[in-house]
C-alpha cells in the first residue's frame, strides 16, 4: 500500500494524538482513586496495591499526557496493567467481556505500542531531542 503525503504528515501526529488520549483517560483512575474525582465509594487504604495503583496512574498518567519519559513510563505502565489484569480480573472469569478486564488489556498493549514507538511529535520529550 502506498503512504500518501497526509498520512506521512498526520501518522505521528495521531500517534501523539492517542498517547494524550489514553494518558488523560488512564490519569482518570488515579485521580478517582487517590483524589476521589470524579466521585467514587473506593477509597483505598494507603500503601495497599489499588492505592500503589493509583499513585502510578496519577503519576504516570500525567507524564504520559506531556510525553515525558515516555519509552520507561509506558513500560512501568503497560507491566502494571498486566498484573491488574492476571490478578484482579482474570480469577473472576477467563474471558474479558464478562470479567471486566477489557480496559487493563488495552492499556497493556497501547502502553506496551508506546514503549517501542515513543510519544510522537507533541511531547516533552521530542522537544528534548
Amino acid at each position: 500500500m502506498k503512504t500518501t503525503p497526509l498520512q506521512t504528515i498526520w501518522a505521528p501526529r495521531m500517534l501523539s494524538v492517542l498517547r494524550i488520549v489514553a494518558a488523560l483517560i488512564f490519569f482518570e483512575h488515579g485521580t478517582q482513586k487517590l483524589l476521589g474525582f470524579p466521585v467514587s465509594d473506593f477509597h483505598p487504604e494507603m500503601f495497599s496495591m489499588p492505592w500503589i495503583a493509583g499513585v502510578l496512574e496519577l503519576i504516570g498518567g500525567a507524564l504520559l499526557i506531556i510525553g515525558l519519559f515516555t519509552r520507561p513510563v509506558a513500560f512501568v505502565l503497560s507491566g502494571l496493567m498486566a498484573v491488574a489484569y492476571w490478578t484482579a480480573h482474570a480469577p473472576q472469569s477467563p474471558f474479558p467481556a464478562l470479567n471486566g478486564g477489557d480496559a487493563a488489556i488495552l492499556y497493556c498493549f497501547v502502553f506496551l505500542y508506546f514503549v517501542f514507538s515513543g510519544p510522537g511529535p507533541w511531547s516533552v520529550d521530542a522537544t528534548r531531542r
